[in-house]
């Protein structure tokens, strides 16, 4: 069976230097070169998504002990798609989001798309 988040990825992929499931998966590189006639290759900037810009696919509620990564497994089926998470709850470090049990977070998917209602 085909995991439909891979299915969904694939659609909207273009050729990249990242795996699907990557945070900088379709960044384009660019190149600079030095004064010593290096040319060094990196990677564009990734603009984060703002919180309201994704669509809500549902809110988790913290445990102790717990682990993003263990959560972005369990709701989206890849442990390495916490960043997903992060981005639909504005946390620039990871590990703020489990610190304290209890707290509600966030999980999100996609970007919105235009024409679809969200509810």
């Amino acid at each position: 069976m085909i995991d439909p988040m891979q299915a969904v990825l694939q659609l909207t992929s273009r050729a990249s230097l990242f795996p699907a499931n990557s945070r900088y998966h379709g960044i384009d590189t660019m190149s600079m070169e030095t004064a010593d006639c290096r040319t060094i290759v990196y990677i564009k900037r990734r603009f984060v998504p703002e919180p309201e810009t994704l669509a809500s696919a549902l809110e988790h509620t913290v445990v102790q002990g717990e682990r993003l990564d263990h959560i972005a497994a369990r709701y989206i089926g890849d442990p390495e798609q916490f960043w997903r998470i992060c981005d639909a709850n504005g946390a620039m470090d990871p590990s703020e989001l489990t610190e304290v049990a209890g707290r509600r977070i966030r999980v999100s998917l996609l970007e919105r798309i235009s024409g679809v209602n969200y509810g």
